[in-house]
């Protein structure tokens, strides 16, 4: 939400009034850059890109001060360690860094960099500060989940060449790590080729501690360079942002003094590079050494409330995962940058002709990418792939895969904010009703609260909050509360009072509790670091504590970067003490994640009554991400804007997020600021129908937007995208399942898909949902009436609603009027889907499925069901139906096959699901041999007459005008659980 400072106590009185100004203006946006740094600004991001400039005006005469010392190099139980050795330009001092790489036995490799002195608290702190003396080394403890078991067949090589240690190691030991004395650098090897290299550039730069050297300043002459002294070495280096620095009137204290890490890495023959979200740019990203179309920034991981925020930008945004992917044709690698200071990533890149030009042989393109954090260690994953899937999955092993929501977080989220009274939220509820309209959340923004109190209702707007969730519940509806991470400082009020008492906020420098400006005024923030807070968080949710809340109430964590009003850069200041005396500085990207982790374990925890049962998997939205918080939950791309340009922005947003491991991804449907035209807030509501998170959400001064208000045509519209959208959740949530199992993303770029196909890898404006092979290009341009779709591939692709029929590999223009959805079906797929409207996904448990077999030009088609009861955890004691359904050109049979393993409370879940059955099968491509079969044959396991076969009409449709023939079996009578076969001949 926009940052806003004004009282709003008398909201409820003030309600007309500014629903009239509402109807009079838009509320004018653009993004505050003064309140944000940019690499200049930044004392570090500007060092690292001086050192980088010099090693490149030095070329060949350069050399690395890094070496690994090899007396040092020792490797055991697939571990190397050893000493890097810095070498001062004086070269008086030598700075001992240890170096450990980890071959893991899922073939990623870690390569972790400390600093001695800091290590073993050799150093004496400014400002007799509180604060650590190590680098910050618990990244791991929020970040990493599993994954880390150290291979057992990893070993050194006797081929390596003189000056490297050379590590075999990952499956079948294809893998190969060539280790660089001096300079120190590790060259990534698979298939005989270097695919990533640390400090092939040398730009490798740990600034290491020393003591700043108080002197009167010298004079400096006309025409003579400054010098700056050092302990024990002469240096031309800026030291001005060493030891403070200021930005925007506060200044930050640096009591450690400068201590940046930065590492170049390489990925030679790669052109494009995808990942580090958060930013608004085209996936494939961009360089950032300035020149036509590229950035003059880097990218910047740093998350901050950055409202209202730009188009095509390397800026920093709510959330940060330190993960980049590289792909070129048939390979896909990966690296995976944990550390949780601020971050900068610039990225160059280079042509390298070939040598064989001549022969038509071509050049290749090489990126380059020079990574820079403002503190902690240097620790980075690499991953060899060589498939895209293989990359995610091995991330998602470390970090973890996504959540497995519950199935009624993947159906509508209706929000604005605010909906101002409980009758308010009931009205609203009544009205989706009559309008037919199917929707499964309502949230409420803060104004819900007593003076932005949390844990509390305001009792004169919500005075029934239990009776307005028992209407919702009446349908299998919920409702989401937002819960901020700022507690209002007031007294009297219990929840602050406790805060205090307990000692269990983030303290300032000086060690006393943290004051800062938020949506209450004066607040504390509480320190999610620390255990004790988040026992006494766990506590606040109960039923018997947050007063007013069922079993259908989620929650939703915004505000969580930290957002602070009067803070630097809109956050906390980076001298700010957590538990342990961790500075803000070293684990500010890991806070939103921390905040989101004790709500999820708050929400497991709300009933002993619950807990007992198992519980049900909690829901909770996050604005603030670092990699692992994929784990706990959803996330959106933040504040908005009503226009176009944002609609398009947010499919490559959501992509990268899903290459990246977190995609249970989705943006403000209708743009949170400002009035969106009818057309805009129709197609956004159809793009957002493919989103993996839907949420339709406004700002406070906007106009009322739910969709019943549209009129004709647009309401019937939205509601068929909506109804499309609920028609699918058997895909989409067989696509989470997916995900949740192996990291895949939920929705799919083009490159993920087709690795092969060179000309589609950039493609940013359509994706696939899972592996169902429905392909969906949203509409982004005002006016469009057809959009142009790219095939990555020679397969038949089928429009979704009239089954036209496009063929060949590149761009096909696709009818797309207003009331039209461009969706197309790979040929090849079966997708399952529900098609009986319910109001709710709840309310679906029961309805039967339809299987849309697209056969592919080979005639044969596949695919995938998975299926819970949505809501609790007893799927992971095997209750729950996972279904391959495979037809066969060659037999022409469509059978069921079961994917499960049976748990304790298989045969339980299965004797519920009986009576769930496929009610319809569509093949789609249907022979023209099939014009006289009337009749097919099904035969299903378990059958109450001992396997006899039974006969069951087809109807068939003839192709035309350009659509493919078609063909329905109705009423086939198969268990969606059970094993069965349909012979089409």
């Amino acid at each position: 939400m926009l940052p806003f400072s004004g009282p709003s106590s008398r909201w409820a009185s003030l309600l007309a009034l500014v629903s009239l100004l509402c109807a009079l203006f838009t509320p004018t946006v653009a993004v505050k850059h003064e309140n944000f740094k940019t690499c200049a600004q930044s004392g570090f991001c500007t060092r690292n890109r001086a050192y980088a400039d010099q090693v490149s005006s030095l070329g060949a005469s350069f050399t690395s001060p890094y070496a690994l010392d090899p007396k040092s190099v020792t490797f055991s139980k697939g571990q190397l360690t050893g000493t890097i050795v810095k070498t001062l330009p004086n070269g008086a001092e030598k700075i001992k860094l240890p170096l450990t790489i980890t071959f893991l036995e899922s073939g990623t490799a870690r390569v972790t960099v400390d600093e001695e002195k800091r290590q073993k608290g050799d150093i004496t702190l400014r400002h007799d500060s509180k604060a650590r003396k190590e680098r910050y080394n618990e990244a791991e403890k929020w970040a990493i989940v599993g994954g880390l078991a150290v291979s057992k067949g990893a070993a050194v090589s006797k081929e390596a060449k003189q000056g490297t240690t050379r590590v075999v190691y990952g499956p079948a030991g294809i893998f190969q790590a060539v280790i660089k004395h001096a300079p120190f650098g590790v060259e990534f090897v698979r298939d005989g080729e270097v695919q990533v290299d640390f400090n092939g550039k040398g730009l490798m730069n740990m600034e290491h501690w020393r003591p700043k050297i108080e002197k009167e300043p010298k004079e400096v002459k006309e025409g003579e360079e400054p010098v700056v002294e050092e302990a024990g070495m002469r240096s031309s280096e800026d030291e001005s942002t060493w030891w403070d620095e200021s930005f925007g009137g506060n200044t930050d204290s640096k009591p450690r003094g400068p201590e940046s890490v930065a590492m170049d890495v390489t990925f030679p023959g790669y052109e494009h590079v995808f990942g580090i979200p958060e930013h608004t740019g085209p996936m494939s990203l961009k360089q950032t050494r300035g020149g036509e179309s590229n950035y003059n920034d880097p990218y910047r991981l740093y998350n901050s409330d950055v409202f209202e925020y730009d188009m095509d930008s390397p800026m920093t945004l709510y959330g940060s995962i330190p993960f980049m992917q590289a792909h070129k044709k048939d390979s896909t690698v990966g690296v995976f940058w944990l550390n949780a200071a601020e971050t900068w990533v610039d990225i160059t890149k280079s042509k390298v002709s070939s040598n064989l030009l001549s022969l038509g042989i071509e050049g290749h393109t090489d990126t380059h990418t020079h990574w820079f954090s403002e503190g902690g260690l240097l620790d980075v994953f690499v991953f060899l792939g060589p498939t895209p899937k293989d990359v995610t999955s091995a991330y998602g092993e470390l970090t973890g895969y996504t959540q497995l929501p519950q199935q009624f977080a993947i159906g509508y989220h209706q929000c604005r904010w605010n909906y101002v009274t409980d009758e308010d939220v009931r009205d609203v509820d009544r009205k989706f009703d009559k309008f037919k309209i199917p929707y499964d959340v309502i949230w409420l923004d803060i104004e819900y609260t007593d003076g932005k109190k949390y844990f509390t209702w305001d009792p004169h707007t919500f005075p029934d909050p239990l009776g307005m969730e028992k209407q919702l519940d009446a349908h299998d509806r919920k409702l989401v509360a937002i819960i901020d991470p700022h507690i209002k400082n007031e007294g009297g009020y219990p929840i602050v009072d406790e805060l205090k008492s307990k000692d269990l906020a983030v303290h300032n420098k000086n060690g006393d509790i943290y004051e800062g400006w938020c949506w209450p005024g004066s607040s504390y923030w509480i320190d999610c670091f620390n255990p004790a807070a988040l026992t006494w968080w766990k506590s606040l949710f109960r039923y018997d504590k947050f007063i007013g809340t069922a079993r259908n109430v989620f929650i939703w964590n915004d505000m969580n970067e930290p957002s602070v009003f009067n803070g630097p850069e809109t956050t906390m200041p980076k001298d700010n003490l957590h538990h342990g005396n961790w500075e803000h500085r070293d684990l500010h990207n890991l806070n939103g994640l921390t905040l989101v982790n004790a709500t999820y374990n708050a929400l497991l925890a709300r009933d002993k009554s619950e807990e007992k049962a198992g519980g049900v998997r909690p829901f909770v939205l996050t604005r603030s991400f670092f990699s692992g918080s994929q784990r706990m939950g959803a996330m959106w791309t933040g504040d908005n804007q009503a226009n176009w340009e944002h609609l398009a922005a947010s499919i490559p947003m959501i992509l990268s997020l899903g290459v990246s491991g977190f995609p249970f991804a989705g943006a403000d449907v209708g743009g949170f600021f400002g009035n969106p035209s009818k057309e805009l807030l129709t197609r956004w509501y159809q793009a957002g129908a493919f989103y993996p998170f839907f949420r339709g959400h406004a700002h406070i001064d906007t106009r009322r937007r739910e969709p019943y208000l549209a009129g004709s045509p647009y309401t019937e519209i939205i509601t068929q995208a909506l109804r499309l959208r609920y028609s699918l959740l058997p895909a989409w949530y067989t696509a989470f399942h997916e995900a949740s199992v192996n990291g895949s993303p939920i929705v799919r770029p083009n490159y993920f898909v087709h690795p092969t196909d060179e000309r589609g890898f950039a493609i940013d404006d359509q994706l696939y949902l899972g592996s169902t092979g429905l392909l969906a290009k949203p509409v982004t341009a005002e006016g469009a009436e057809s959009v142009d779709v790219y095939l990555g591939d020679h397969e038949s692709y089928y429009d979704y609603f009239d089954f036209t029929v496009y063929t060949g590999k590149g761009k096909h223009n696709v009818p797309a009027k207003l009331d039209t959805i461009p969706l197309l079906m790979r040929g090849g797929h079966i997708i399952p889907r529900r098609e009986r409207p319910r109001r709710s996904a709840g309310l679906m448990k029961w309805d039967p499925f339809t299987l849309v077999v697209v056969l592919g030009k080979d005639g044969n088609a596949d695919g995938t069901l998975y299926l819970d009861d949505g809501a609790s955890f007893d799927h992971e004691a095997g209750a729950y139906v996972h279904r391959r359904f495979v037809f066969d050109n060659d037999a022409v049979v469509l059978r069921s096959e079961d994917l499960a393993t049976e748990g304790k409370k298989t045969k339980e879940y299965l004797r519920a699901m009986a009576r769930v059955r496929v009610e319809k099968v569509v093949v789609v491509g249907a022979p023209a041999t099939w014009k006289a079969v009337t009749q097919v044959e099904v035969n299903e396991e378990g059958d109450k007459s001992s396997g006899a076969k039974r006969m069951v009409g087809l109807s068939y449709h003839g192709a035309e005008g350009g659509k493919a023939a078609w063909a329905v079996v109705r009423d086939p009578g198969v268990g969606i659980g059970r094993g069965w076969s349909i012979a089409f001949a």
